[in-house]
C-alpha cells in the first residue's frame, strides 16, 4: 500500500480552487503584517539547534548543514511508506487570538500546518519547490486554547524535504510550568532481554524519557515502556523524567530489575551454533528425493517437510513419506525411523514440520485445536520425534479487525494456536524442541503495519506471526524468518531493505534481536529474541527460492551480527556472538548444488 503523492484528483481540485480564488482577490499573496506587541514563539525554527523541540515521526528527521535558507542548519525529514515524516512541536498561545505561521520549505507535496487551535486547524503545501519557497497561513485561536502544535511534512514514499526558518508570529502566552518527575516507578516483565516499566504521570506533561543506566533508551508518550535488548542475567537501573515544551522534569527514583537466565525454550542439545534444514520427505520436485540416511552430518536441525492438514480449518495433520511412484528411491516407513533414530544418537533433532506454502492450517474452533494437538502428538509419537516446526505460511493465521495489541491477541487462529502449542510443550517437557519459520510479511512489517490498521483497510496478515511468537517466546527454542520470497521491508533505521545482499539479513536479523514498536506505537514494543534464539534463514540455492545470496555476503551478514565488521550502511544495535545460526530451504536443494550453503556455514564456525 505505497502512496507516491496526493491523489490526482485531490492536487487538480485544489489548484483549480487556489486559481479561482486568486482572480477573484480572495487569497491574500502576502501574510498579514504582525502587531508590534507579537513575537516568535517557535523554538529552534532554524534547526541551528539541531531538532531540540522537535519531534519527527519514525526518526524521519536529521540535521543537515549542506543546505539551508539561512544559518547553518536545516531540517531533512525523509517520508517513506506509512510515514509522513511529520516533524511537530507544541507552542504556548493565548487563546482568542491570531496567529501568523511562516516556514521556508524545499521539495516536493512539503505541507505546514497547526493543529489545536480551537477553531479551525490550517494548512499550506506546495507541490514543488525546486529552490527555497516561503510557505505561510493564520489562525485563530478558540477561547479556551492555550496550545498548538505546528508542524511539517512530506508525502508518503516520496523524496526528502527541508525545511528552515520556521517562525509562529503572535502574541506569547503564559509560560509553560517544567512538570514533575513522575512518580511510581516500577517494573512488570522481565525476560532474559526486556524490562517492563510504568509509572503514574506527570501533569503537563507531554511526553516521557526513560533512562537506563543514566542514559537515555526510549521516549514515549504514555506511561509505562518495555525497554528491550538487554543481556541475560545483568541487573539493570531504570529512571523516568517527564517532558513538555519547557524542558524535562528532573529523573524520577531509580528501579532495579535483573533478567532472566538465558536458555530456555528447550532444545538445550543444540550445539552453540547450528545448521538448520528442511528435508523434502513427502513429496519430490526438481531437487531430487533424499533419504534421512544420506543427510549430510553438517546438519543440526533437520525439518520433516511437511505435515499438512486434511482441510484447512479441521486441525487434522497428517503426514506420510514421498509416494514410491514420486520418489522412486524414497526408503520404507522402517527404513526411515532407524534413520531418524541414528541422526538422533549422532546428536541432531529431527522435527515434523506444520504448513508450508501448500499447506493452510486454520485453527479457528477449540475443535480443531483439540485435533490439532492429538494428531501432531500421534506423528511425533509415531516416528520419534523431538519437537515442531511451525511453517504457517499463507492466508494460515491473520487478524480479525480490531485485534490490535500483539500482547493481547483476541483472534480465535491466533489464541488457539499458541493454546495447542503450550499444550504440547506441556506434554513432551523441556526437551521438547520448538521452532517457528514466518515470513518477513507475518514478521518484521509489523513495524509499519500491523493487522487491518486502527482505520481498516490493511493486509490483515501483516505481522501475524508476532502474538504467536510473543506469547511462546518462553518456549521457543528457534525463529528463523524466511528472508526469502520477501517484499522490500523497512528495517529500524527507516529505510526499505531488499533481498540478495548481505544488507538485508543483517537490517531483518537487527530487528528481531533488538525488538521494535508494533505499528509505530512506542507503548507496543515487541521486546528482542535472545541471540541463541534467532537464525537467519536463506535459500540454499538460485532454483530453492527468491533471494537467493551468495557465501560471501552470507560471510558478510554474520560478520556484521556477531562482530560488527562488514556492516555497510546499516548500524546495528548491538553485537551477537551468541547468534544461534543458519536456517535454509532446503537440504535437498543444497545437495543438488554441491553442498555450497552447508560447505560455508562449516567453514565459517569452524565445524
Amino acid at each position: 500500500m505505497e502512496r507516491t503523492g496526493p491523489p490526482a484528483r485531490f492536487t487538480g481540485l485544489l489548484a483549480a480552487f487556489s486559481a479561482a480564488l486568486l482572480a477573484a482577490g480572495g487569497l491574500a499573496a502576502t501574510a498579514p503584517s504582525a502587531a508590534a506587541a507579537d513575537s516568535d514563539l517557535a523554538r529552534n525554527g532554524g534547526f541551528e539547534a539541531g531538532l531540540d523541540g522537535w519531534n519527527c515521526t519514525g526518526g524521519s528527521g536529521a540535521i543537515v548543514s549542506t543546505s539551508s535558507h539561512s544559518g547553518t542548519s536545516a531540517l531533512k525529514a525523509t517520508p517513506a511508506g506509512s510515514d509522513n515524516a511529520k516533524c511537530s512541536q507544541s507552542v504556548t498561545v493565548k487563546p482568542n487570538s491570531t496567529y501568523t505561521l511562516s516556514a521556508w520549505v524545499q521539495g516536493s507535496y512539503v505541507y505546514l500546518g497547526a493543529d489545536g487551535t480551537g477553531t479551525t486547524d490550517v494548512s499550506t503545501w506546495t507541490q514543488s519547490a525546486a529552490g527555497w519557497q516561503q510557505l505561510t497561513t493564520t489562525f485563530k485561536t478558540g477561547p479556551s486554547t492555550t496550545s498548538v502544535t505546528v508542524y511539517t511534512h512530506g508525502w508518503y514514499g516520496t523524496p526528502a524535504y527541508y525545511a528552515d526558518d520556521l517562525t509562529l508570529v503572535g502574541p506569547g502566552g503564559d509560560p509553560v510550568a517544567l512538570p514533575a518527575a513522575p512518580t511510581g516507578l516500577k517494573t512488570g516483565t522481565t525476560t532474559a532481554s526486556s524490562v517492563a516499566l510504568s509509572w503514574t504521570g506527570s501533569t503537563g506533561a507531554t511526553g516521557y524519557n526513560v533512562y537506563q543506566g543514566g542514559t537515555k533508551v526510549l521516549s514515549v508518550t504514555g506511561t509505562s515502556a518495555t525497554v528491550t535488548g538487554l543481556a541475560a542475567s545483568t541487573a539493570y537501573s531504570f529512571q523516568v523524567a517527564a517532558a513538555n515544551s519547557a524542558g524535562e522534569s528532573a529523573k524520577s527514583a531509580a528501579v532495579s530489575a535483573t533478567t532472566t537466565a538465558g536458555g530456555g525454550g528447550g532444545g538445550s542439545g543444540l550445539p552453540t551454533h547450528a545448521l538448520v534444514g528442511y528435508l523434502h520427505s513427502s513429496f519430490a520436485n526438481g531437487s531430487g528425493y533424499t533419504r534421512m540416511a544420506d543427510v549430510p552430518d553438517s546438519w543440526d536441525v533437520i525439518d520433516l517437510a511437511f505435515g499438512e492438514p486434511t482441510s484447512v480449518t479441521s486441525g487434522d495433520i497428517r503426514f506420510s513419506l514421498c509416494p514410491i511412484a514420486e520418489c522412486p528411491n524414497v526408503e520404507s516407513v522402517a527404513e526411515f525411523k532407524a534413520a531418524i533414530k541414528a541422526k538422533q544418537a549422532a546428536g541432531k533433532k529431527v522435527l515434523i514440520s506444520i504448513g508450508g506454502q501448500n499447506g493452510q492450517v486454520q485453527l479457528s474452533t477449540t475443535a480443531a485445536r483439540d485435533t490439532f494437538v492429538s494428531s501432531v502428538s500421534k506423528i511425533i509419537d509415531e516416528y520419534g520425534l523431538d519437537g515442531l516446526d511451525i511453517d504457517f505460511e499463507g492466508h494460515s493465521l491473520s487478524l480479525n479487525t480490531g485485534d490490535t495489541d500483539f500482547r493481547n491477541p483476541t483472534t480465535p487462529v491466533i489464541v488457539n494456536l499458541i493454546s495447542a502449542v503450550k499444550t504440547l510443550k506441556a506434554k513432551y517437557g523441556d526437551k521438547f524442541v520448538l521452532t517457528m519459520a514466518p515470513e518477513t510479511f507475518f514478521v518484521q512489517l509489523g513495524y509499519q503495519y500491523y493487522g487491518s490498521g486502527p482505520w481498516g483497510g490493511q493486509d490483515p496478515r501483516a505481522g501475524a506471526y508476532l502474538p504467536v511468537i510473543h506469547a511462546l517466546r518462553d518456549d521457543l527454542t528457534l525463529l528463523h524468518v524466511q528472508d526469502y520470497n520477501s517484499g522490500s521491508i523497512m528495517g529500524l533505521d527507516n529505510q526499505y531493505h531488499s533481498m540478495g545482499g548481505a544488507d538485508f539479513h543483517i537490517a531483518m536479523t537487527d530487528m528481531l534481536l533488538a525488538g521494535f514498536p508494533v505499528a509505530g506505537d512506542q507503548t507496543k514494543v515487541f521486546p528482542g529474541l535472545r541471540p541463541d534464539q534467532v537464525s537467519i534463514g536463506l535459500p540454499a540455492s538460485t532454483q530453492a527460492g527468491n533471494g537467493y545470496t551468495t557465501p560471501a555476503e552470507v560471510t558478510k551478514a554474520l560478520n556484521c551480527l556477531t562482530k560488527k565488521t562488514d556492516c555497510g550502511s546499516y548500524a546495528t544495535h548491538g553485537t551477537w556472538p551468541g547468534l544461534r545460526g543458519l536456517m535454509t530451504w532446503s537440504i535437498n536443494w543444497d545437495r543438488f548444488n554441491n553442498g555450497e550453503f552447508s560447505k560455508n556455514f562449516d567453514a565459517y564456525f569452524g565445524s
